[in-house]
């Protein structure tokens, strides 16, 4: 467990890509051969895989509170200014064994990862004597790992790509084949550790059982290729493209469509859909695996989950009344229903196609889906110039797309955020736009913990009559006066935490601190007295929200220190966008 500990204080410490690759290498090293479980679960934790909550983060305060002896007040001021709650419970909760001693506890993260499940099966009170035991027996970083663990709240700033690297250099295999190999190593609710050290040992075999490719049984998916994005629009003429990308003829453009990036694996007479974050999704939906059934085994194909009503694809929202749902009703598949709108072809007949030329997988991708029904091919976009492409970017909103897709056509399917196999390029709309007042704000966490950077952020529900009438309202604010109805009043809409840069944080962070007007826990209300531009990449209609309002992505784009607030936006402004 220490030296997992140990590993995750190093990659937590550095932002230098070599010395966390070197840092992953080196554990995998020192680990894998003399405790290959250990290892095997570092990977599941490092790739993404994440730890099931064991007790919820409310007792872990409380039986912190109660090892300490510690007031609820004492220890919420505490955490808010640590930013963190496994790092404020490690520093806080007293040790009862000699330094010296922690040395001697050489309990593997396997044996902890089997510990922690065997918790779930205590009551309460059992659990919380235990915790409190083997936080009192622990150092401090081991703590602070295990109560990441034990509230499901462990995250640590590495890629899978680094973790990838490190692992095949550790292996002395390829990283492209290692990155296949990897792909689902996190997959599945109930995970054993040991099936999952097998797994492990399999990923570092010089030669893995079966094909190096798929396998004809095999349900497992192709690392996912992702694009490049390119600046805004405002940035890009015509001319610039030219110089930047070469001919338009080149390239081949498609529309970004906003639903589920998703691969549709047929082999062994089994259909598998997975999602780009490597999760398998059967069962989500059966319309798509119901025509997947009847393609050739042997087929993998790369496209985007969209919900498609009347002919046209449906905001990202529509999709969402799908996502996380256990059982699906009739209602909800008449409501929201799924098609497939596939864009790449990677597998036929069982053969690995990815190293092909685009426009060759492409030309096979027609001839799979011709005359069969159900199915939704992405259109390509045509163009005789790069000004001509771009009046038709231009129409994406109206469409209900985010942009553009750019491949180029003698480009082979690569993986991940990579130029080495070939391109692809992102080439999104601007983002929409208000400018909105800042009424709430929030610390931070981590290395933001002692700042205020996560905002709310309001706009008028009518145009105000002038600055008079606006000032009265910032006014009656001020003295905690309540909002009469049908008058002029500031509606919340929308949060967002990033865009800034850490200078302009400070300085918005200072005028909160001058300007807070009460305090609720974390969040403080302030007089509002800042403008600030929001970028966001969609807008929807949301009964769940006071001001009626749901925006995709939001971020903060610019403080408008130059616009005084009565000149902010309207709700009437936003209800403009939803077309």
């Amino acid at each position: 467990m220490r030296r997992f500990a140990e590993l995750y204080t190093q990659l937590d410490s550095t932002t230098a890509t070599n010395d966390k690759l070197a840092a992953l290498q080196s554990y995998f090293d020192d680990v894998a051969q003399k405790h290959p479980q250990d290892a095997a679960w570092a990977l599941y934790f490092l790739a993404g895989g994440k730890p099931r909550q064991v007790v919820k983060t409310s007792l872990l305060k409380l039986w912190a509170q109660e090892a300490a002896g510690v007031p609820e007040w004492l220890f919420e001021e505490s955490y808010q200014a640590v930013g963190d709650l496994a790092e404020t419970i490690a520093h806080i909760v007293p040790c009862s064994v000699p330094s010296k001693a922690h040395t001697q506890d050489d309990t593997g993260l396997g044996e902890w990862v089997a510990r922690l499940q065997a918790l779930k099966a205590l009551d309460e009170h059992a659990q919380g004597e235990q915790i409190k035991a083997w936080w009192g027996e622990m150092d401090a970083l081991s703590r602070i790992l295990l109560i990441k663990l034990i509230g499901g709240g462990f995250r640590v700033g590495v890629s899978k790509l680094l973790v990838t690297r490190a692992l095949a250099a550790h292996a002395q295999i390829d990283a492209k084949i290692m990155a296949q190999r990897l792909m689902g190593y996190t997959e599945g609710k109930a995970v054993s550790g040991e099936a999952l050290t097998l797994k492990f040992i399999a990923l570092c075999a010089m030669n893995m059982p079966g094909n190096e490719q798929n396998r004809s049984d095999s349900g497992q998916p192709y690392p996912f290729f992702l694009a490049h994005g390119l600046p805004p629009a405002a940035a890009l003429d015509a001319s610039t493209l030219l110089a930047e990308l070469g001919a338009v003829s080149d390239w081949q453009a498609e529309w970004k469509y906003d639903g589920i990036r998703a691969q549709i694996v047929k082999r062994g007479g089994q259909v598998h859909v997975w999602s780009r974050g490597e999760e398998l999704m059967n069962g989500r939906f059966p319309e798509i695996e119901s025509l997947a059934v009847h393609l050739p085994d042997g087929t993998v194909l790369d496209g985007e989950i969209l919900v498609v009503k009347d002919g046209a694809p449906q905001p990202f929202n529509f999709l969402q009344q799908r996502i996380g749902r256990k059982t699906l009703s009739k209602k909800v598949l008449q409501d929201a229903p799924v098609s497939f709108m596939a864009y790449d072809f990677l597998e036929t007949q069982s053969q690995d196609i990815r190293a092909q030329a685009q426009h060759l997988r492409r030309s096979q991708l027609e001839a799979l889906l011709a005359n069969k029904q159900g199915w939704l091919l992405s259109p390509i976009v045509q163009a005789d110039d790069w000004q001509q492409l771009k009046e038709q970017r231009s129409q994406s909103r109206e469409r209900g797309v985010e942009g553009l897709m750019l491949k180029k056509k003698d480009a082979a399917y690569g993986q991940g955020r990579t130029k080495a196999d070939g391109l692809w390029w992102k080439w999104k709309i601007d983002p929409l736009t208000v400018d909105c007042v800042l009424i709430y704000a929030q610390a931070g966490h981590g290395r933001r913990a002692s700042v205020y950077t996560d905002y709310t952020f309001a706009v008028w529900n009518r145009p105000p009559r002038d600055e008079q009438e606006a000032q009265a309202v910032i006014d009656a604010v001020e003295k905690r006066l309540p909002a009469q109805p049908e008058a002029l009043q500031l509606v919340t809409f929308a949060k967002a935490y990033s865009g800034l840069t850490d200078e302009e944080f400070k300085q918005i962070d200072a005028i909160i601190r001058k300007t807070t007007l009460e305090k609720f826990g974390p969040v403080r209300s302030v007089k509002p007295s800042v403008v600030f531009e929001l970028g966001f990449e969609g807008i929807n209609r949301s009964p769940r929200h006071k001001s009626g309002i749901a925006v995709r992505f939001p971020r903060m784009l610019r403080i408008r220190f130059d616009k005084p607030l009565h000149e902010a936006n309207t709700l009437q402004d936003l209800q403009k966008l939803l077309g």
